[in-house]
């Protein structure tokens, strides 16, 4: 189990070496627009989460693994910003933001895992899978469409920055169809149950994602999700017995 375990760690590393070398040669030769890139480095770490709860034994595994990926790769990146090259291909707005979003992003995986495998159990996996989902294909979404269409600012001291009723608006759709494909297709629920918790959480991603400062919706979109559909999908569960 433990020699499985050691092959796991490596293949989840490697994930985030071969994607991110990708991503690099990609900006390297075809220069996309910067927020595209950006986004794409973004979509890296969501789907990181199948590696994770897939290649590992137990949740302290998956734990330990998320927890040395950031620990390998941020004096890595502390050392790159030194260089010209780095600072040639960095897709971050200011500077150490990758490496802060980094650790950030690492303690929320490493928190969803030991809250919904390590405390409640395998049964409760799932959740974890649909609240990454959620935030990463829709806080991607919310970027995109409010950078390119995004006209209608949406003002209140509360709200860090330039954000708008589009992005907004991006984002609650595409974190509804992730929660309710994710439930739908990886936790096989029924469409009935899977479109009742999409329209009932998906309106907590948006307004957790809007009201977040300073790169934190990393940690909490997907927590306020995972909290949002646990009460939820405990209901249903009750009904169906």
């Amino acid at each position: 189990m433990l020699e499985s375990d050691l092959i796991g760690l490596g293949l989840f590393i490697g994930y985030f070496l071969v994607a991110g070398l990708t991503l690099l040669l990609l900006k390297m030769y075809f220069n996309p627009p910067f927020e595209i890139v950006r986004k794409m480095y973004h979509m890296v770490i969501p789907f990181s989460i199948f590696p994770l709860l897939t290649l590992f034994s137990t949740w302290y595994m998956a734990v330990l693994a998320a927890s040395t990926l950031a620990l390998v790769i941020y004096p890595v990146l502390a050392q790159a910003e030194r260089f010209a090259l780095y600072k040639r291909f960095a897709v971050e707005r200011e500077g150490g933001e990758f490496k802060r979003s980094l650790l950030i992003v690492q303690l929320s995986l490493a928190s969803l895992v030991f809250i919904f495998w390590g405390l409640l159990g395998d049964d409760w996996k799932y959740v974890v899978v649909v609240a990454v989902m959620a935030w990463g294909l829709g806080d991607a979404a919310a970027a995109l469409v409010g950078k390119a269409i995004g006209r209608r600012r949406i003002r209140h001291p509360w709200i860090e920055g330039t954000k708008t009723c589009e992005g907004t608006l991006a984002m609650f759709i595409v974190a509804w169809l992730a929660i309710f494909l994710t439930l739908l297709i990886y936790a096989g629920q029924s469409w009935q149950v899977s479109l009742a918790v999409a329209t009932l959480v998906a309106p907590v991603s948006a307004a957790v994602e809007l009201f977040s400062h300073r790169g934190m919706d990393t940690l909490t979109v997907p927590l306020s999700t995972a909290f949002a559909i646990l009460p939820l999908m405990s209901f249903f569960s009750l009904l169906s017995v």
